[in-house]
């Protein structure tokens, strides 16, 4: 069975050469791929074709991946649970009748499915923690910086950067070294002011090498506001987790963040704000449906964007566009921005503390399809564990922590910038002691 997991499959390879040679990659249908549709999960860019390969595709292809098929998402990565995409729900591979978390969702699914050794997904508020959780694989959301963004069509600029999914922590870390590194057409991965390639952290890291790492010497700090919300099989399971690496000897001791009560505000605000700024480009001209020419730009223009986005991208906009508006500016977008350094500052401070952070990646298992849609305000409360990572631009790995009731539970490590190799030998000390 598909699952839904694909809105495009093909067949691109241009080497049987290379550390991925013979690794079948799937691709989120966010991330250009030269003369292949790119769509984005809408109707606004259902034939779009772009002329121009995304740095990581680049980078795949020369190291001698498989790439079969770009995966379904939610609409423009605004969802947690791939049911907004204009192509259809996927399902997951798990429980057929339940969601297999967003937005990178097709991305997880087909991994779980067994469809593709290794994916790609993007991340802006869990987008690929979330799916790794919910289908019982590995998610690595990377430090903000670290992989070229060079490609993706943007939900929001700032929050978002593209990370890798596998069956196994070794696989994420194998595809993370293939991705990682600088790139002179994203000014994001630019590691200091003199833009040193010789500085950036990816240059010369061994993440697949740092996974085999023993981990006993870690402190791990309990981000204990983000476990009282989940619920009682999560938290069981994350319980269970952690005392396989107690009894490893990794330190586990509770730590606390009293700016995590307004992360999920300040992150929609955020993020909705810099979506209507991004997507105000589909405006018929150049991408969207075909529509009759009215001599009025406005019309037509409204025409294009109310046939080509679905409800919760039209959402979005219009909530991102009221926040930007005059008069509201300094009363939601500039007092979410103050909140988001409040986040990295209390994040720094744990820091100080633990040498990683843990939290259940989501608070409750995969919900069943079509029960999340009626209530966007429940499904946004879904990323209270996740969005904070990307305000504070840090990195955080999912790895499977067990089942409750069959369905997949995953726990999250959070790390200091750039600390992927620590996350990554930290995940694999997991996911050892479950098999």
């Amino acid at each position: 069975m598909s699952y839904n997991a694909f809105i495009t499959e093909t067949d691109i390879r241009e080497s049987d050469d290379g550390p991925l040679a013979g690794q079948r990659v799937a691709i989120k249908d966010n991330i250009s791929t030269a003369g292949t549709r790119t769509t984005c999960g809408s109707a606004m860019l259902e034939s779009y074709v772009p002329p121009y390969d995304a740095t990581v595709i680049k980078r795949l292809k020369q190291a001698g991946a498989h790439i079969v098929g770009k995966t379904n998402m939610d609409e423009f990565g605004m969802g947690g649970t791939t049911e907004t995409s204009a192509f259809g729900a996927t399902k997951n591979p798990v429980d057929e009748t339940r969601v297999p978390g967003g937005s990178s969702g097709g991305s997880a699914a087909a991994v779980a499915a067994g469809k593709a050794d290794i994916a790609l997904g993007s991340d802006t508020g869990g987008s690929v923690r979330n799916p790794a959780a919910f289908c019982g694989v590995v998610g690595l959301k990377p430090t903000y910086g670290l992989v070229s963004r060079y490609g993706l069509v943007a939900y929001a600029n700032s929050l978002e950067q593209i990370g890798p999914i596998g069956q196994s922590v070794s696989d994420v870390a194998a595809l993370l070294d293939i991705v990682a590194g600088v790139d002179h057409n994203d000014a994001t991965t630019r590691y200091d002011a003199h833009h040193d390639e010789a500085t950036h952290p990816g240059k010369n890291a061994e993440y697949q090498a740092a996974v085999g790492n023993s981990a006993s010497s870690l402190t791990i700090g309990v981000i204990r506001e983000l476990v009282e919300g989940a619920t009682t099989g999560v938290t069981e399971q994350f319980s269970a987790a952690l005392e396989t690496l107690r009894s490893v000897g990794v330190d586990i001791v509770d730590v606390s963040l009293s700016s995590l009560e307004h992360a999920v505000q300040a992150y929609y605000v955020i993020a909705m704000s810099e979506a209507s700024s991004n997507l105000a480009r589909f405006d018929g001209v150049r991408y969207g449906p075909e529509t009759a020419e009215t001599g009025n730009w406005n019309e037509t223009f409204a025409d294009v964007r109310e046939r080509g986005f679905g409800e919760e991208v039209k959402r979005r906009i219009l909530l991102g566009t009221f926040a930007l508006s005059a008069g509201y500016q300094d009363k939601y977008y500039t007092k979410a921005q103050d909140a988001r350094a409040w986040v990295a500052q209390d994040f720094n401070e744990a820091f100080e503390r633990a040498d990683l952070l843990a939290t259940p990646t989501m608070p409750v298992t995969p919900p069943q399809i079509g029960e999340s849609l009626d209530n966007p305000l429940q499904l946004y409360l879904m990323d209270a564990n996740t969005v904070p990572v990307n305000l504070a631009d840090l990195p955080a790995i999912s790895v499977p922590a067990g089942k409750h009731d069959g369905l997949p539970v995953g726990l999250q490590l959070i790390g200091p910038q750039f600390s992927e190799e620590t996350l990554l030998a930290a995940a694999g000390t997991v996911e050892s002691l479950s098999n």
